[in-house]
């Protein structure tokens, strides 16, 4: 039985799905958006949310549960004195989706990620 299993699978097994979702929320913290398909973006969008959650703690179990996570010393940097504190007067909604249409190659649904607060030189 599936019950309270939640979240999609993207075709892909636990650890890769896992690490996969840690590598692209750091992708988001240290660049503001990225470009991912839709049902992605939907899942990555939960990861880093929590993430900022956690970073606006800023104490030393708050840094060891975002490395656990992100994998990347300098990403961790950056979420905890750049990207948290321009979110602070934020209780939620630290990112958006932003839909671009079908993709060229294979027809997904493409979308872009990105931080609120994030302004595209």
């Amino acid at each position: 039985m599936r019950h309270a299993k939640r979240g999609r699978k993207l075709g892909r097994e636990a650890q890769h799905r896992k690490a996969m979702l840690g590598t692209m929320a750091g992708q988001v913290i240290m660049h503001g958006r990225i470009k991912t398909t839709v049902p992605k973006a939907k899942e990555v969008r939960g990861v880093v949310d929590k993430l900022i959650n956690t970073a606006k703690k800023d104490d030393l179990h708050a840094r060891r549960q975002a490395v656990k996570i992100l994998k990347d010393k300098t990403v961790v940097r950056r979420l905890f004195e750049d990207v948290a504190p321009d979110l602070d007067g934020r209780d939620s909604g630290y990112t958006r989706i932003l839909r671009l249409g079908p993709r060229l190659g294979d027809g997904a649904e493409a979308a872009y990620l990105e931080l609120v607060n994030h302004t595209v030189e």
